[in-house]
């Protein structure tokens, strides 16, 4: 095979807007029937490759594997680093010949990025500092389910950290489908989105006829939408000294009954978890008729079934 000659995700936006639709369809499928897909990945090898731990990330994709008639191998990088005892072009080399694809979950794009440079075999990025396409997939299947209005037609408010990997997809998702995002949070040095990322946005709408603004301010970025998002204010290797200046930072834009209020009156509350009471939002919203977070989880396990099928050409 031809290095390269291979689909890989690092991002929500390396996926068309029929491909999306493609999976969610698969997805809901899978859902309903699945013992249609028990031997759909028979004899397949799934490496699941961890620099940072995540609960839901490992059980959903080895979970998946199963389910569908593979075998998923965890593998964290404590034991041996990436890129130290040999480069990352070496192991991406080494594993295509024994595995039949690869998820990363790294501290940083770079990394995962010189895996799938290398790699004869689908790399899926489960999240690294620029990105958290799994996430996505699973979002958009649960808003579908939710939300029972063309995508196109979607408004979703983002409220919290703007330079953040989940902030950075939620921002290209709508912008390859074409709906509108919010996002609010502070936009101070450190805090604000890449420029890469907004002008990559802004590319993607002039095909798409989406929409992506900025807000300052929570109570504007949620009136009147379809969607209320939130994720923690302590990403992965935030120093404990910082805390108290991120909360006081992020705290007006913390989602309160109040906040949800001024959202649609069928509005839905999200958090891709884990979730922090009192923080990112308060407990009478992610405990509250709105909230729809253990749906999402859920969806993690049944999307990512469907992406595995995807990128090993299984459909």
């Amino acid at each position: 095979m031809a290095l390269n000659a291979v689909r890989h995700l690092l991002k929500i936006s390396d996926l068309t807007k029929s491909e999306i639709q493609l999976i969610i369809d698969l997805a809901k499928d899978i859902k309903a029937n699945p013992n249609k897909y028990s031997d759909r990945l028979k004899q397949k090898t799934l490496l699941m490759l961890f620099e940072k731990p995540s609960l839901r990330t490992r059980v959903s994709f080895e979970t998946g594997m199963t389910q569908l008639g593979g075998h998923a191998i965890f593998y964290s990088t404590t034991d041996s680093p990436l890129g130290q005892k040999e480069s990352y072009s070496d192991t991406a080399k080494v594993l295509s010949r024994m595995v039949n694809i690869v998820m990363a979950r790294v501290k940083s794009r770079d990394q995962v990025r010189q895996l799938a440079a290398n790699s004869t075999i689908p790399i899926i990025n489960a999240l690294d500092d620029y990105a958290h396409p799994c996430q996505m997939l699973a979002d958009i299947l649960t808003i579908s389910e939710k939300i029972h209005i063309p995508l196109e037609q979607l408004k979703l408010a983002y409220c919290g950290d703007l330079n953040n990997n989940v902030t950075y997809d939620l921002m290209r998702l709508g912008s390859v489908i074409g709906f509108t995002v919010h996002a609010a949070g502070p936009t101070l040095e450190g805090y604000a989105p890449e420029e890469s990322v907004l002008t990559e946005c802004r590319e993607l709408c002039k095909q798409s006829g989406g929409n992506v603004k900025i807000f300052s301010n929570v109570q504007e970025a949620v009136t009147d939408v379809d969607v209320v998002y939130v994720d923690s204010w302590m990403s992965y290797g935030i120093d404990k000294k910082d805390e108290e200046k991120r909360i006081s930072i992020f705290k007006p834009f913390q989602v309160t009954e109040k906040v949800m209020s001024l959202a649609k009156p069928t509005a839905i509350f999200m958090n891709c978890l884990p979730a922090a009471r009192g923080m990112e939002q308060t407990a009478e919203v992610i405990d509250g008729p709105q909230s729809i977070v253990f749906d999402q989880a859920e969806n993690r396990l049944h999307a990512q079934k469907a992406l595995l099928i995807f990128l090993l050409n299984a459909i």
